[in-house]
């Protein structure tokens, strides 16, 4: 008896050591820091929207397309219905959440970077706005994160502004994200998505428009700001014909996000991008950025790199039904000589040189 008791006992102790062991084995790793963490959740935050950009209508399009020949037929049907129903609501101001807009990960999203808005004049609620947003970039980050997102205090430093970002209208035609986009208050960059917006929704709403295009992005690149704008017009006639002002805004730091091959004017390659932007309306760019696991690796994530949008002074525009070329041309310049002005006023606050130029062709 008195054996069987020291056995047990022996056991119970060796199992006391081997738990105790454990749980100094568990203590002694180290466990991720609040930065650590921090970083992780700006990467997830970066990753679910680069993905939701380039995938989320495409696979939706696919899965619906699949789900016909499956039982599951009633999905696509019912889907198809609402699209036909729901056909013009992009076009008469979209169905904003403001929930969305006030994600916290947006919040991650932002700290990535950082993204940081900037401030230079008040727009006051009385009038509308035409936002001009340069320069396009590769996915237009500064803008997305500004525009549509709520994290960078948009709405505090320009209270009662409604900021309404635009894109191509053909992203509207894809399942899901025609939803996901209009939940951000994105609407067409169409005449009649825009014209609505100016005229038929009240004061204090602000259109931005990423005027260069796809065209734009294929001259992104460190150090070089081009901008494609010198016969981009159709912006100040719009704002002529609903009396709406015209903002500058330059997000520094947009074009560091990712590296571009940039192919030479007159190449085949480059014809053929141009000819397919003329085409499809976006520019089939060849870039890469950061990996998923590391920096070092080269992946479809963007660099970590400090962008600051900065919005400048309105330019008063007055309304006319029917602007002649003449007055086009002249508030266009009016524009141009604003955004220039923004420009170099902060070139060297924000990251670039005193002998950086900004190119307009």
């Amino acid at each position: 008896m008195k054996t069987i008791i020291t056995a047990c006992s022996q056991n119970l102790s060796g199992s006391r050591a081997s738990l105790l062991a454990t749980l100094r084995t568990l203590l002694a790793v180290p466990w991720p820091s609040q930065r650590d963490v921090r970083a992780w959740l700006q990467l997830l935050a970066v990753l679910q929207w680069v993905l939701s950009f380039l995938l989320l209508g495409t696979v939706s399009l696919l899965l619906l397309v699949y789900l016909v020949f499956t039982s599951f037929w009633p999905i696509s049907a019912l889907y198809l219905a609402w699209v036909i129903f729901d056909w013009d609501t992009p076009e008469k101001g979209g169905r904003r959440l403001p929930c969305l807009r006030r994600w916290p990960v947006w919040r991650h999203f932002r700290d990535y970077f950082p993204v940081k808005l900037v401030k230079t004049h008040e727009l006051s609620p009385s009038h509308n706005y035409i936002i001009g947003s340069h320069p396009h970039g590769i996915l237009c980050v500064g803008a997305f994160c500004n525009f549509v997102t709520g994290s960078t205090g948009f709405a505090e430093m320009f209270p009662g502004i409604r900021p309404s970002l635009t894109t191509l209208a053909g992203n509207f035609r894809l399942p899901l994200f025609r939803e996901y986009l209009m939940s951000g208050g994105l609407c067409p960059v169409t005449r009649r998505a825009i014209g609505y917006l100016l005229s038929k929704n009240g004061t204090g709403n602000a259109v931005a428009i990423v005027i260069g295009g796809a065209a734009e992005s294929l001259s992104c690149r460190p150090g070089i700001t081009t901008l494609i704008l010198k016969n981009r017009k159709g912006f100040v006639r719009m704002a002529l014909q609903h009396g709406a002002y015209l903002v500058p805004s330059f997000s520094f730091g947009e074009n560091d996000l990712f590296r571009q091959v940039v192919f030479e004017e007159g190449s085949w390659m480059r014809s053929i991008q141009q000819r397919f932007q003329k085409m499809m309306g976006f520019a089939p760019c060849v870039f890469y950025g950061r990996g998923l696991t590391s920096v070092r690796s080269r992946g479809f994530l963007p660099y970590a790199r400090p962008i600051t949008t900065v919005v400048g002074e309105p330019v008063t525009v007055p309304k006319i039904e029917d602007p002649s070329r003449e007055t086009v041309d002249m508030y266009h310049e009016l524009y141009v000589r604003s955004l220039l002005k923004l420009f170099n006023e902060n070139k060297t606050k924000y990251g670039l040189s005193e002998a950086d130029e900004l190119r307009i062709v």
